[in-house]
């Protein structure tokens, strides 16, 4: 019998970094970011849907987590670029496998959604 999950429990003090990077935005920003370096306005572009503000929290976290890193070129306007940090590239195959899973089984959660309600 497994032991059971309490706030002493292991599993449950990592709760803080799973909640960040099992975010729906996180998860997208590092997809992205698992492509190469991306401006700011790249990754708003590419991402349907979120706010400047999220976008701006999303990266100001994965910043403070250690995940990406963000490097200032002093031009006019400032250059803002985003990268992956070497621990980043080591989540980066992982969220890759979690959008590929999402992306070839988002047909069947709709039907078993539909399904569900239907009930």
């Amino acid at each position: 019998m497994r032991e059971p999950l309490n706030g002493d429990h292991p599993r449950c003090r990592l709760r803080d970094i799973l909640d960040r990077v099992g975010d729906k935005w996180s998860v997208l920003v590092m997809d992205l970011l698992g492509t190469g370096p991306q401006r700011y306005s790249e990754l708003q572009r590419a991402i349907e849907g979120i706010s400047q503000r999220m976008l701006t929290l999303t990266l100001r976290s994965l910043e403070r987590d250690g995940l990406v890193e963000r490097t200032v070129t002093p031009t006019s306007p400032p250059r803002v670029d985003y990268t992956l940090t070497p621990v980043g590239r080591t989540l980066s195959a992982q969220v890759a496998g979690l959008i590929t899973w999402a992306e070839q089984h988002r047909e069947y959660v709709a039907a078993a959604r539909v399904r569900y309600d239907a009930s």
